[in-house]
């Protein structure tokens, strides 16, 4: 069977690679790219950035793509997705490093927990953690959350994994599934999905898997790793308890704040995108006429970069000027948060290349031939995809990346809420069994001062049960809506 490049399927401007492969050999040149692209991660340690871009060369060559049409290619996925993500990474970079640096995160921990009894402090980190998660990049929140772990352990005498694990559930189920978070962002501009339905959807089966994933599974976690001691060293503690808070993104010592921004202005600017976002969603369905001016008007404020932007401007004033904070200060603090996101920027516009080599060459058209055959079903197989993917990178991002440019061409005849649920899947399958190969798996150890077994019977297997539990929830809510 031959498979051929269909134009509907390429990105705006991006012409089509002109050849002509067998299934076997597209099989072929996939395998390949993607095992290159494993290999050179994790055996030689190559930055993502070079791997996904070396890899998409290879997919070409082995597909028989000509060379100077990869260029084309690649760099037309790349600034596509650059174009359409880069700057809600940055916007969103920016958003949370005012809320750390100006004491806004402890502004929600404190309130919290000061109508929190003992037995609900698994709930309460965990609701913590999904607040403060809705803006901020995992790695910055592990950081940011761990002095508020800390902290509580301490005052309430709390087993550590107790509530450690629901608050690194809330982060992770966010970061999975939720936009505007980098992987349910690519994964959106990829399949064409609409933001709105992604991020109610995404809220929707959020919920419950966190409760799962988070305080129930973490008493069973608190049993299996036994107590662990608080670390010696309590300047993350202390620093959070006195109003100095770390400077995640760029590794300053502390910063002293006049003062502290109040609990209702923090979580009405870390909101503020969220329901601009459900606000344009509910509009489509509501209104239901794209000339209206009220609908105009939901699908301007709701896009996802004005709904950043909005919130990153109030955010200088609700937590900057809130804090402290002269012009000069606001200044350096929003410039400062986007130096250490260039590498994420960089790895996502990769990954858009990547997904666009694997559109033009027709992958994705060989996928839809193959899923037919097979009678699998889109979000199953998505989810698996990106599954293989996440274990053997051990990148929540690349395994988004790659799945969702493989089975993209399968939401072009998608129901509005199917494309979104695929987008669910996607990130689902993108959280599995986080093990050695992840970043994230050695940031948890070395923070909570596991060993490599404690953290595999507690992070690893808390990141498969987010990523069991909400393809399960994903599956027969398909069948609903």
């Amino acid at each position: 069977m031959e498979t051929t490049v269909t134009p509907t399927l390429l990105a705006a401007g991006a012409p089509a690679l002109p050849h002509t492969a067998s299934d076997g050999r597209l099989l072929l040149a996939v395998l390949l790219s993607i095992g290159a692209i494993v290999l050179l991660i994790t055996r030689f340690k190559l930055h993502p950035f070079l791997a996904l871009t070396l890899g998409s060369g290879l997919l070409a060559a082995v597909a028989g793509a000509p060379f100077d049409k990869l260029l084309t290619s690649f760099s037309t996925g790349f600034g596509a997705t650059v174009a359409s993500v880069g700057l809600l990474i940055g916007l969103g970079a920016m958003l949370g490093k005012l809320l750390a640096d100006s004491g806004g995160a402890n502004t929600i921990a404190d309130t919290v927990l000061a109508r929190t009894g003992p037995k609900l402090l698994p709930w309460a980190m965990a609701l913590i953690a999904a607040v403060l998660g809705l803006p901020l990049f995992f790695e910055v929140g592990v950081v940011l959350l761990v002095p508020i772990v800390l902290l509580v352990a301490r005052r309430g005498n709390a087993p550590l994994i107790g509530i450690g694990i629901p608050a690194l559930a809330g982060l992770s189920v966010l970061h999975g599934l939720v936009p505007p978070h980098p992987g349910p962002l690519v994964a959106v501009d990829a399949l064409h999905a609409d933001l709105g339905v992604t991020l109610a959807l995404g809220l929707l089966v959020a919920v419950p898997t966190l409760i799962v994933a988070g305080p129930l599974f973490g008493r069973l976690a608190q049993r299996w790793v036994g107590p662990l001691e608080l670390p010696a060293d309590t300047t993350a503690a202390e620093n959070a308890e006195t109003g100095k808070t770390a400077d995640t993104a760029a590794g300053a010592e502390g910063v002293e704040r006049a003062r502290t921004p109040r609990f209702g202005a923090v979580l009405a600017t870390i909101l503020l995108p969220v329901v601009l976002m459900l606000g344009k969603a509910l509009a489509d369905v509501v209104i239901d006429d794209p000339k209206a001016t009220g609908q105009r008007i939901f699908d301007f404020i709701g896009s996802p970069l004005i709904a950043l932007l909005a919130a990153t401007l109030l955010a200088m004033l609700t937590l900057g000027r809130a804090a402290g904070f002269d012009k000069g200060r606001i200044s350096d603090t929003v410039g400062s948060a986007l130096g250490p996101i260039a590498g994420i920027v960089f790895i996502v516009g990769a990954g858009g290349g990547f997904k666009q080599t694997l559109i033009d060459i027709g992958v994705g058209d060989a996928v839809s031939a193959w899923s037919g055959k097979w009678h699998v079903s889109a979000l199953l197989l998505g989810w698996l995809i990106a599954v293989l993917i996440r274990l053997a990178t051990g990148s929540a991002t690349v395994a988004t990346i790659t799945a969702a440019g493989i089975v993209g061409p399968l939401a072009a005849d998608m129901s509005t809420s199917h494309a979104a649920l695929l987008v669910l899947a996607i990130g689902a399958g993108s959280l599995f069994l986080s093990h050695v190969n992840d970043a994230g798996f050695w940031l948890v150890k070395e923070y909570f001062g596991m060993s490599v077994g404690q953290t595999l019977k507690s992070w690893s297997v808390m990141e498969t049960i987010i990523s069991v539990v909400a393809i399960a929830l994903i599956l027969p809510l398909s069948l609903i809506v």
